[in-house]
């Protein structure tokens, strides 16, 4: 009988210790647009399919919008534990690795297809793992698109933004940017740009039109430059602890899936961001403004001294290696 009740103890004890090593690992994706942006399917996808293949062993919630940390806060929770997936935009990295800033630089990609050559390169790869050092690993980059200058008066050349004040991200090559127009950088949360456009407390910003239309800037916003003048992407992170303490099937299957998600996000970008614009072309809240080959040159030269200020901070060799990435030159 007492051999009988040790038993049963035993096995009551072991019970939560089998319950434990049950329970799924709880992956938190958290951003900051919205469900209908690039990132947001992808986000979604994620989810999908992780719960399609790695059901019962990894969980993913997703969080858009905001709704657990606005862009401020996301790499501060990702070290702390509290998200174990985020992905911001590229301008965001600068503190923690200034090689990075080469996707600030304005007018460095011809297209968004010079963008992909690049981060497909060995120079690009090995950007992913930049941050290593600071407890942060690069998984993947994810499109959004090439960015357009938004205002409440028509930009066609540079001087047209002289004065206006402009809602940034928080990155030095983005504040030189538009020091260099003679305009007055704002950084600021995405979470808060609509209401700032809205007030006039800010009086444009730059973003690709799948940011413009789900965000509603188009409705708080006169006129849209198609500039391309920059990329808005993104870096899928996780923690460095976190990835590495994975069971090594369970990484290999999330890296799989990552990878599939990308190829998907960054086909669908172009797609959504064409859309995007035809809607805010028919809303006929904006008026689009093309510019000409003169006038895109004359944004260029104007723009061009940023370069050389951050060149010997991300490399002279991530540059060319980036500008390599367009064909046509």
């Amino acid at each position: 009988m007492r051999i009988l009740a040790t038993t049963i103890i035993a096995a009551m004890l072991a019970l939560p210790a089998t319950a434990a090593a049950q329970r799924p690992i709880v992956i938190k994706f958290s951003h900051v647009v919205a469900d209908s942006t690039p990132k947001g399917q992808g986000a979604l996808m994620f989810k999908k399919l992780v719960e399609e293949r790695l059901g019962g062993k990894v969980k993913v919630e997703v969080y858009p919008n905001s709704q657990l940390y606005g862009d401020a806060r996301e790499m501060e929770a990702l070290a702390l534990g509290d998200v174990q997936l985020i992905a911001p935009s590229l301008a965001k990295f600068d503190k923690y690795t200034k090689k990075l800033q080469v996707f600030d630089l304005p007018f460095l990609f011809d297209d968004i297809a010079a963008v992909d050559r690049f981060q497909n390169s060995p120079t690009g790869r090995a950007l992913l793992s930049s941050m290593k050092d600071k407890g942060y690993l690069g998984l993947a980059y994810w499109h959004n698109g090439m960015k357009q200058l938004s205002a409440n008066k028509p930009l066609r050349l540079p001087e047209d933004a002289a004065g206006l004040k402009f809602r940034i991200q928080a990155s030095d090559v983005l504040v030189d940017q538009f020091r260099a127009l003679n305009a007055n950088p704002q950084k600021m949360a995405f979470a808060e740009v609509y209401q700032a456009l809205q007030t006039g407390a800010i009086d444009g910003a730059e973003n690709p039109w799948s940011n413009i239309y789900s965000q509603k800037f188009h409705e708080v916003q006169k006129y849209i430059t198609e500039s391309n003048h920059g990329v808005l992407d993104y870096m899928v992170v996780t923690s460095t602890d976190f990835w590495e303490s994975l069971p090594k099937d369970v990484r290999a299957e999330l890296e799989k899936i990552l990878a599939e998600v990308t190829a998907h996000v960054n086909k669908m970008a172009d797609d959504i961001n064409l859309e995007h614009k035809n809607k805010i072309i028919a809303s006929g809240r904006s008026e689009i403004i093309n510019l000409s080959k003169e006038q895109l040159e004359a944004w260029r030269k104007v723009m061009s001294p940023v370069w050389k200020k951050y060149e010997s901070a991300i490399g002279a060799d991530v540059i060319e290696a980036a500008q390599a990435s367009n064909q046509s030159r």
